[in-house]
């Protein structure tokens, strides 16, 4: 039950991300942003790390694991950013719907995690459920969904969420969680250093100001190093599949973090769809006996 509790904090902590990412993308490019916030959330890091001689120590070992882990985060943004260039966000947040579906396929795959007929009925159901939510009950806008490139783009970053969240649970090693969740940062920012390298970009950090160095702090405190310490400790603990289920219900949370901080209506039409995602959601939960 603690381990539930927590990937449902981390699914709040995400979806905040999205209120505070949608203010801050006015203000820097995108990969200018994910960097800062890995950079930040290394710095805050640093000291619990290096004032200890056995977590220095062990740094060297852990970061090499670290660095294939964080690659398929970071890909997974550069991914993104890549196909909003070419495609809504409404049809980039239907897609990430099948993250949980593919993140059991490899599952299967890869850590010999249970996948039957009726589980694979649920992963759809919850996928139903929260295009419902994204399209506020909307039944036209979900069959007006077609593919292009930006969809195709993003699929494949669906595809490096889940191999993200497999990773995590493939190569943990009993390390202490804060020196992991370190080193996966560490790995952050050396990948979007790269691409913001390749893309020619200038970081431009002295434009935030005002409000927007809050919405970054949330971004880097509860977004990035809150969410990676808490998906990183229930992954092992519930296995990937399990923990990524919980995304059927980030739609449904945007939508209540909105009526709490904007105070924008939750309409009545999407009630069904947040029904949906909560019903997958639990009975996604139950542990089958091929599962870890």
């Amino acid at each position: 039950m603690k381990a539930h509790f927590l990937v449902l904090l981390a699914t709040l902590l995400v979806a905040g991300s999205f209120i505070a990412s949608a203010a801050l993308a006015k203000v820097l490019n995108p990969y200018s942003l994910t960097l800062l916030r890995f950079v930040c959330s290394v710095v805050i890091l640093a000291p619990f790390i290096f004032l200890q001689p056995v977590m220095r120590a062990r740094l060297c070992s852990v970061l090499p694991r670290a660095l294939i882990i964080s690659f398929f985060f970071s890909a997974f943004f550069v991914c993104m950013f890549e196909a909003l260039k070419t495609t809504s966000a409404l049809n980039t947040a239907a897609i990430y719907t099948l993250v949980p579906l593919i993140t059991a396929v490899i599952s299967r795959l890869v850590l010999r995690e249970q996948l039957a007929i009726p589980r694979v009925a649920i992963y759809l159901l919850g996928a139903a459920g929260a295009c419902w939510v994204i399209f506020t009950g909307q039944s036209a806008g979900v069959v007006s969904l077609t593919l292009n490139q930006g969809d195709l783009i993003f699929l494949g970053g669906a595809v490096l969420m889940a191999c993200y969240a497999v990773s995590m649970k493939l190569l943990y090693r009993n390390d202490e969680m804060i020196l992991l969740v370190f080193a996966i940062l560490l790995g952050g920012c050396i990948w979007m250093s790269l691409a913001l390298m390749l893309t020619g970009n200038a970081p431009h950090w002295q434009l935030l100001d005002g409000t927007a160095i809050y919405q970054m702090a949330y971004l880097v405190l509860g977004a990035t190093i809150g969410t990676v310490y808490l998906f990183q400790r229930t992954i092992v603990a519930l296995g990937p599949s399990r923990v990524n289920a919980y995304i059927y219900l980030n739609p449904a949370c945007v939508a209540l973090l909105a009526l709490v901080i904007d105070d924008e209506s939750i309409a009545l039409t999407v009630l069904p769809g947040i029904i949906a995602t909560v019903l997958a959601t639990m009975l996604l939960q139950r542990r089958g006996p091929g599962a870890r």
